[in-house]
């Protein structure tokens, strides 16, 4: 109700609902006001011969528990919310009993994570029940993006390999789950020149990797390439502390080939991780970041 800029709507609200309560108990009070007819009490309706609809009243233990289920709708809308704004003598709402619930929660999950918080990525991923926490954690808040094998898709980064946008170490993961990461590649066909320097350029960054390309496009793309190196550096090898991808390798976040680059160079692209730390715990950040580490790290896995 408080999406609404006046009280008109909670005051409708209240008094439909009201409305609706007496008027049951008044249907009821006429109900039991009838009586038995002097007659056989019949309708006249006759089917299959001998089949007769009677006008008996409603028995009286029925007309009591519906008075019941009035009255207990009454006491409901006094205690919880229900009538408009009306917040209830209680004080429940859902948001509250949420919030208590994942505090127990919490509360009875911190004992079983207390034994992990001071080891290091490496003894953790040496503990097969560290490692089971860590999995089911990834499949439950993870795997929607980068996928239940955590090898991604396009545009879902791959986190069993060694390329890192951000860096891989422990601490370089555990901050991106918790803070989540925006990566922003701006436009760049502006400042390259044109729609035909834009692929000169993209043939250069194939040539970095190794690619197929065209020699020559590349080589007239290679002085054009100075609008980009201020992020990803001269060489193509990219940065870290700004989450330029490395152009050097041959791991393509967003798609391969002259076309994918020309798109990238000239449209733009914004990838958004979510920040985690509203969802889970700095104990689960520590045993999922492990976790995801280990996926990179096949050796310490392997000495489970």
């Amino acid at each position: 109700m408080s999406d609404f800029l006046s009280s008109g709507w909670s005051v409708y609200i209240a008094a439909v609902t009201l409305f609706g309560l007496v008027a049951c108990l008044w249907l009821l009070l006429v109900a039991s006001r009838r009586k038995v007819m002097a007659n056989d009490n019949s309708t006249g309706h006759v089917w299959d011969e001998d089949l007769r609809e009677l006008n008996n009243p409603l028995p009286r233990w029925w007309m009591v528990l519906f008075v019941i289920t009035v009255v207990f709708a009454l006491g409901y809308l006094v205690l919880y919310p229900g009538l408009g704004s009306h917040e209830g003598r209680l004080g429940w709402t859902s948001t509250g009993q949420y919030q208590a619930e994942q505090k127990q929660a919490e509360a009875e999950m911190s004992a079983v994570y207390a034994r992990y918080t001071s080891l290091d990525a490496e003894a953790l991923a040496r503990d097969p029940k560290a490692m089971g926490i860590g999995e089911r954690l990834f499949i439950n808040n993870c795997a929607a993006c980068h996928g239940s094998d955590a090898r991604g898709s396009k545009g879902f980064p791959n986190l069993t390999d060694g390329d890192w946008l951000h860096g891989g170490s422990f601490d370089k993961i555990k901050e991106t789950i918790t803070k989540g990461r925006v990566g922003v590649m701006p436009p760049m066909a502006a400042a390259v020149g044109g729609s035909e320097e834009v692929k000169q350029v993209a043939n250069y960054v194939l040539s970095l990797s190794g690619s197929p390309h065209n020699s020559l496009a590349a080589q007239l793309g290679r002085s054009k390439f100075t609008a980009c190196a201020a992020c990803h550096g001269a060489k193509g090898e990219g940065n870290q502390a700004v989450g330029a991808p490395n152009l050097s390798d041959k791991i393509w976040l967003h798609g391969w080939g002259e076309d994918a680059i020309v798109s990238i160079v000239t449209q733009g692209k914004t990838n958004v991780m979510p920040a985690q730390e509203g969802r889970l715990t700095p104990a689960q950040i520590h045993v999922l970041g492990a976790y995801v580490w280990s996926l990179s790290h096949p050796t310490m896995t392997a000495a489970r």
